[in-house]
């Protein structure tokens, strides 16, 4: 009766644990979403450290250039101008980064007035086209019935476009103005943001080796050392899941990209270039970006041309197939460690909260999350003495990228 004690607690506290988990995560749940005032104060606090935001952004996408371009002078300049090397390390990556924006830019805006205006001559071309052959039909031509009809819907849709202009659009313009001006407000506000970020993000980069041994001095301050090297362990492989996700899906897009524009140029599809840029970013996407990306860029190529349309349907599905069984496993490998059920409900998840941005971002942050919960599995496992379960689990399921920690030395029992 007494042997069964030992072998219970465990259990019962394994169950205090999972439902004051529940708990707290009800209080959490109530206190942000129902507590206006706390959300107003999130938000609130978010616009203002905006800046700081994008900095840290801009900073954590520069720093593998930077740690390259400052390993690279390292050897040609002496130990005791570290300084100067530190100070050029950061003005090249910044250089790096402007350069690849303004590419960009420049590859983008020419090509997408290019597309825009060349879409509406050729949809007015395609209308008036469509008109003529509808009325060289010999069954059309012969009934004046459908003459008229088809007569008088093209003189509508020329009436009502005017009539839209002078009745709805002209009176609706001081609405408009101001929406214009609103948006320029949010375009400067986000333009500011976005300099005050470039400034933060290079204090950032330069004093990133000051402020990692200040974090860990204050971790090391909080924690015993044994809890501080776990949470230190974990931010280095939370480091390494983002920096290796989200640079080599960077990486690939613009293989992607490149591709994509050689191909498209060499078989003629239209707007070739801002198609193969819609295709390169929507790529950085896991799972639903090829997707994304292939619609719109379709339609572009669709109301131009209908029959190059379907060609680059199906260039897109071969290009993907090559991306996903080739290029990427190549660059990514299997950087996550995630099933394919997870990497959706990933995406699903983070892209449902936060956007665009949640959809990118979403996979190595819930691979960084199954790794905690990984860990906390196996530590509870080894505490409850039933590490044999997970020998088990590899056994009937296969993990074998996963190993098995050895299970600790039992302590000596005194005899009583």
């Amino acid at each position: 009766m007494m042997d069964k004690k030992p072998h219970i607690k465990p259990y019962l506290y394994g169950m205090l644990a999972g439902f004051g988990a529940i708990s707290l995560s009800i209080i959490f749940f109530f206190f942000i979403y129902r507590f206006e005032g706390f959300g107003d104060a999130v938000s609130k606090l978010t616009s203002i450290l905006m800046p700081f935001i994008y900095g840290a952004v801009i900073a954590y996408l520069l720093k593998p250039v930077c740690n390259t371009v400052e390993n690279f002078l390292h050897r040609l300049f002496p130990e005791k101008m570290k300084g100067l090397v530190s100070a050029l390390s950061v003005a090249a990556t910044l250089l790096f980064g402007l350069l690849v924006i303004y590419a960009l830019f420049m590859m983008i805006i020419p090509q997408l007035v290019t597309s825009v205006t060349t879409l509406y001559y050729t949809a007015r071309a395609n209308l008036s086209n469509f008109i003529r052959w509808v009325n060289n039909l010999e069954f059309v031509a012969d009934n004046e019935v459908i003459m008229d009809y088809v007569n008088k819907a093209y003189n509508a849709i020329s009436v009502d476009l005017d009539s839209w202009i002078k009745n709805t659009l002209m009176p609706s313009m001081q609405n408009i103005v101001s929406g214009v001006g609103i948006g320029v407000l949010n375009v400067v506000t986000v333009f500011k943001n976005l300099i005050i970020g470039i400034i933060v993000a290079i204090y950032l980069l330069a004093s990133r080796k000051k402020f990692t041994q200040q974090s860990k001095l204050i971790l090391y301050s909080i924690l015993k050392p044994r809890w501080a090297d776990a949470v230190l362990n974990e931010v280095l492989y939370a480091d390494k899941m983002f920096g290796g996700f989200i640079n080599g899906k960077i990486m690939d897009s613009a293989i992607i990209g490149v591709l994509c524009y050689i191909v498209c140029a060499i078989v003629k599809f239209p707007s070739a270039l801002l198609v193969s840029v819609i295709i390169g970013v929507t790529n950085v996407i896991p799972f639903f970006g090829p997707f994304i990306g292939a619609v719109p860029a379709t339609l572009l190529i669709l109301i131009q041309n209908p029959i190059k349309a379907l060609w680059f349907v199906l260039f897109i599905l071969i290009l993907q197939q090559i991306d996903g069984n080739i290029i990427g496993p190549k660059i990514l490998g299997n950087s996550t460690g995630l099933s394919s059920f997870w990497v959706l409900f990933a995406i699903l998840l983070f892209g449902g909260l936060w956007g665009f941005v949640g959809m990118i971002i979403g996979v190595p942050l819930f691979a960084v999350i199954y790794d905690v919960v990984k860990k906390l599995v196996i530590h509870g496992l080894r505490r409850n003495d039933e590490l044999e379960m997970l020998g088990t689990y590899h056994e009937t399921f296969g993990d074998p990228e996963e190993d098995i920690p050895a299970a600790p030395e039992a302590p000596a029992q005194n005899e009583k």
